[in-house]
């Protein structure tokens, strides 16, 4: 489904993702875990074509993406929806304008199925009371939600989340977590998550990545990784302060 291949990145004279290979596979849910600034949410990128690495390739379905014509380009996008770490919602437009924009922009549907489609969403997500709303009149939670259901409302096969419980409450990113996990049980879509909260991580992850210094140190189940005798890996996981990762 989505594999990299001895991907590099260099953003100036800084290495950022270095050598990476991953290959996740239909259905799976892969968490990327990480300090900040190694490199987990460059990856989504990678993944996702807003990037192409400097050395390497990206496979979506056995299809290169990077260096791939527009069309082609477009045509694996389609596949994927990307919930960002803001939510990046457009603040003039309504709960409902948000979530139909991408319906809108295809001009596959008429006016009608779309806004069929766009409820059938928010309802999915408890946010159907929401439709007319502005983004400044709902809370950081709804917002995440509304994302999702920006992307849901597409019909993704791969769907990428950047930081997902970010700047939530314990209680909502349980929400968010236990949302993240039904999309996945009820669409049977591959999922990939960047986080850097480890109870998130467990919950959700069928594999877990961590990365470090722009590499792979280990790649393995949820049980291994919270177990793991990797000095970076204990000590991020842990959260100790001390270890190989330096504290600044």
């Amino acid at each position: 489904m989505i594999e990299l291949r001895n991907v590099t990145r260099y953003f100036g004279d800084f290495t950022v993702l270095k050598d990476l290979s991953i290959k996740i596979e239909e259905g799976e849910t892969f968490v990327i875990i990480g300090m900040s600034g190694t490199g987990k949410t460059v990856t989504l990128k990678h993944i996702s074509g807003l990037l192409d690495p400097d050395h390497g390739e990206v496979l979506i379905d056995g299809i290169r993406i990077n260096g791939a014509s527009r069309r082609v380009k477009e045509r694996l996008r389609r596949k994927m929806g990307m919930v960002f770490q803001s939510g990046a919602l457009v603040n003039w437009l309504s709960v409902g304008d948000n979530v139909s924009l991408p319906l809108v922009e295809r001009q596959e549907m008429g006016t009608d199925e779309i806004y069929e489609a766009v409820m059938k969403k928010l309802k999915l997500l408890h946010l159907d009371d929401a439709y007319y709303k502005m983004p400044s009149e709902i809370s950081g939670g709804m917002k995440k939600r509304v994302c999702l259901a920006r992307v849901l409302v597409r019909n993704p096969e791969i769907i990428l989340y950047d930081e997902p419980t970010s700047g939530l409450d314990p209680v909502m990113s349980s929400v968010i977590n236990n949302l993240i996990k039904e999309m996945d049980s009820e669409f049977g879509v591959t999922s990939v998550v960047v986080t850097h909260d480890m109870e998130s991580a467990f919950f959700l992850a069928d594999r877990i990545a961590m990365l470090y210094n722009g590499e792979i140190v280990q790649c393995d189940t949820p049980e291994n990784i919270r177990n793991s005798v990797n000095p970076v890996v204990r000590q991020f996981v842990e959260g100790a302060i001390q270890g190989p990762i330096a504290v600044e």
